[in-house]
């Protein structure tokens, strides 16, 4: 398929209905654990699956439990319980249990799911056990959420995902079986629609809480989206819907490495619908695919392209050959930077404060003109190998609270906090300051966040901007977006939303040093 110009909108009528719908796994049973797969595991004590994941110390995993399933209580209890991101832990996990296919993708489903929609099942297990969720044994509370998930949000028959959760909780928290079943018959007895209807507030006394509980997001989340889209309910309700959907993978095509149209047809996406170089994939394990490792692509969501390209590509008088990106790590956005500079014979310094990251950037750059400096971005003026007034073109892709990202970092919505954003916007405007004392006099400097919240957005960036010491004036970043993108606003700055544009979303800021 070939990407839109514009993502339609969703219908909010029957919104919850349709997450459940025909694209869901079909309906599998709760059986047991067959023979030949315990044959070709090594069997689950062999693994010490129980001990390393979750379970009563000591005890095997029992043969009964579905693999798939076991799976995802592993890697939502490895969220809970050591802070892991799903994305990381589980395809250590599908390795490790030898799952492919069918199984993987199950897993995956049950998974990401449940971690999305943790905030609503939470709500409903209190109501439907009697107690808040914090009160039950987190080994059996996770066993639960993931029966609820596959109960309200699958075509899992009913007895099937009772039986298969009261299995699970007989491995991991002896003694609540009874329990367990209790509990999710009684989920069982309503649908989703119906828990809502009855648990979450009145739309029209607390709206925000309504969309809070109907859509699984924290009420600040939610509060903080409304602000950035001007108070639209409706427009807030599309972006949690598409918040809790399963985000596409896009590719990044490295220019004069490869062409976006080929490698589409190569690896069976489409291209991008507003980025030159997107590529998007229809499932699949992108890390298995030759273009990535042979440096000829790599994964980026296409807003991140679009963001790095109009920096890029931004009208710039004067000399253009040393670019600056201030926040390198893990380095999507320098590997982009990098391919277009090598067309145009100019040199990237990639500044990472992290030594783990700073080396994660010197592979995504491999055979590119990058430098990888690790060291404080803040340090411009004082380290020699960042002057001020020396660069042509800046980046500074900001650490942020990753609130236009929760789509693919389901659990981060769960983690993040407001106490969070004082030290971060703090953050923000030192490194903002210290990219605009770097630039040269009539040089750009573009700030990205993955976070629409205003105060990481138009608060940072006028503030950073009054505290720099140096003058300024905004570029319209419209100007350097593809012609005819919808969506964009008023200028002179750009906010992308996943509901709109199908990227994550992400604010773009440009300034002009004087």
């Amino acid at each position: 398929m070939t990407g839109p110009t514009h993502r339609p909108e969703r219908p909010v009528d029957g919104a919850r209905r349709e997450q459940r719908g025909d694209d869901r796994r079909p309906e599998r049973s709760a059986g047991g654990f067959r023979g030949d797969r315990t044959a070709r595991t090594g069997g689950w004590g062999d693994r010490g699956g129980a001990d390393r994941w979750g379970g009563r110390p000591g005890r095997p995993v029992r043969p009964a439990v579905d693999l798939p399933r076991y799976a995802a209580y592993q890697a939502v209890a490895a969220v809970h319980r050591d802070d892991a991101y799903a994305n990381l832990v589980l395809p250590a996990i599908l390795r490790e249990q030898g799952l492919t296919g069918r199984d993987a993708a199950f897993a995956t489903e049950l998974t990401y799911g449940t971690l999305r929609q943790l905030g609503t099942l939470d709500t409903i297990l209190t109501a439907a056990a009697g107690r808040d969720v914090e009160r039950i044994d987190p080994p059996v509370r996770d066993a639960l959420r993931l029966g609820a998930y596959q109960l309200l949000h699958t075509r899992v028959p009913a007895h099937a995902a009772v039986s298969s959760t009261v299995d699970l909780v007989r491995t991991v928290g002896e003694g609540a079986t009874g329990f367990a079943n209790a509990v999710l018959r009684e989920v069982a007895g309503q649908d989703l629609d119906a828990w809502v209807t009855k648990l979450a507030p009145s739309p029209a006394a607390d709206p925000i809480g309504h969309l809070a509980v109907t859509y699984s997001h924290p009420q600040w989340i939610v509060r903080a989206f409304a602000d950035a889209l001007g108070g639209d309910l409706g427009e807030v309700t599309r972006l949690l819907i598409e918040d809790n959907e399963r985000p596409p993978v896009h590719l990044c095509v490295r220019p004069g490495r490869a062409d976006a149209v080929e490698l589409a047809d190569e690896v069976g996406g489409a291209p991008g619908a507003f980025s030159p170089y997107a590529v998007y994939l229809s499932g699949g394990a992108p890390g298995d695919l030759p273009a990535l490792t042979d440096g000829r692509a790599h994964v980026q969501d296409e807003g991140s392209q679009l963001v790095a390209n109009a920096l890029a590509t931004a009208p710039l008088d004067g000399p253009d050959g040393r670019w600056l990106d201030l926040c390198a790590g893990p380095g999507g956005k320098a590997g982009l930077l990098g391919a277009l500079a090598a067309q145009r014979g100019a040199r990237v310094t990639a500044v990472e404060v992290s030594e783990h990251r700073a080396r994660l950037v010197e592979q995504a750059t491999r055979g590119l003109p990058v430098n990888v400096l690790h060291t404080d971005g803040r340090t411009v003026g004082a380290d020699p190998n960042l002057p001020e007034g020396h660069f042509d073109r800046v980046l500074v892709d900001a650490p942020c609270t990753g609130l236009g990202s929760l789509r693919r970092r389901p659990e981060s919505r769960w983690r993040r906090q407001p106490s969070d954003l004082p030290p971060l916007t703090r953050l923000q405007r030192e490194l903002l300051a210290a990219a605009l004392r770097a630039t040269r006099p009539g040089g750009l400097v573009a700030y990205v966040t993955c976070s629409p919240h205003t105060v990481e957005t138009h608060v940072t960036v006028t503030e950073a901007a009054r505290r720099a010491g140096v003058a300024a004036d905004f570029v319209d970043a419209r100007t350097l977006l593809p012609p005819g993108m919808p969506g964009l606003g008023d200028g002179p700055t750009v906010q992308l939303w996943p509901h709109r544009h199908g990227t994550d979303a992400m604010f773009l800021a440009v300034l002009r040093r004087d």
